[in-house]
């Protein structure tokens, strides 16, 4: 079953999806997941929808939302700016902790690419947070941009952008940014961004990627369980910045690496992505069942 909700967030209402498994009965309480969506993307597509389903197929209370500025949710249309993408999870954490049907201490958080930067950094933060999956994710946003923009050339165009926008910033001007020329994506990919994704973002979008180090607080996961999925060979996100992440991290903690695919792991349902998820609830985050 999916219900439509809406929770708050600062002073702004986001807008969610909210997936109960059809077999719940009405006394009873599971564990729940929320589920981040990628860059300037949504809920209703791409990797949050596919995995909302799947951890409802497997029998959890799955939450997908529009980070503010994005889908249906009320913000600033396109900004998406990482610390307040991290506070708007920590609402969602919240709101579930409300509800009758979810385990309050059993609700872990899940993120791609840069819903998995979020995903990391929250649960590094937060310590209600009860365990963590981040797919194709970032630790050092520095890091992640020198490598996106490899060549000299790539890194001359990011760098005199960058000057020019905080330049613009100084004088009180916001200037708007490509999606592409921020985060590049080959073209036999693209079709696997959401609908509706954003195409230009404020020039402080880019700043706050810049300088978000999930890296600093991943190690504040453990003793909660950590999960680490990258495409072996990434062409959007380098595969080393989840390998960066798991180095940083504490046990327990695991890093799964897979061939023939691309950074849109879930793309296609790729069932030893799907298998490896399952198989890493079971043992780390189990459904467990609570009589209200």
């Amino acid at each position: 079953m999916q219900k439509n909700i809406q929770f708050q967030s600062d002073d702004l209402t986001l807008s969610g999806t909210l997936h109960i498994p059809g077999h719940l009965r009405a006394d009873e309480r599971k564990p729940a997941i929320i589920v981040l969506h990628g860059f300037g993307s949504n809920k209703n597509g791409g990797t949050a929808l596919t995995a909302a389903e799947l951890f409802e197929k497997l029998g959890y209370i799955a939450l997908r939302f529009d980070f503010r500025g994005c889908g249906q949710s009320q913000g600033e249309r396109g900004r998406v700016i990482c610390q307040e993408q991290v506070r708007d999870t920590s609402s969602a954490l919240a709101y579930l902790q409300t509800l009758e049907e979810v385990i309050p201490d059993q609700i872990a958080v899940t993120g791609f690419s840069f819903g998995a930067a979020v995903a990391v950094y929250v649960a590094g933060v937060n310590p209600a947070i009860a365990a963590c999956i981040a797919m194709g994710g970032w630790g050092d946003g520095a890091k992640k941009f020198r490598k996106q923009h490899a060549k000299p050339q790539d890194w001359e165009k990011f760098t005199l952008m960058m000057q020019e926008g905080q330049k613009k910033l100084a004088q009180g001007e916001s200037m708007m940014v490509s999606r592409y020329d921020i985060v590049p994506i080959r073209p036999g990919i693209r079709n696997n961004l959401s609908p509706g994704s954003h195409m230009e973002f404020p020039y402080e979008v880019l700043q706050s990627m810049f300088e978000f180090t999930a890296n600093e607080v991943v190690g504040q996961i453990s003793p909660r369980p950590l999960l680490l999925l990258h495409a072996a060979v990434d062409t959007v996100t380098p595969t080393e910045q989840s390998i960066d992440l798991f180095a940083h991290a504490k046990q327990p903690a695991e890093l799964h690496l897979f061939s023939d695919v691309d950074h849109f792991l879930l793309a296609g349902e790729n069932q030893i992505v799907h298998a490896t998820l399952a198989s890493w609830l079971s043992k780390y985050f189990p459904l467990q069942h609570q009589s209200v």
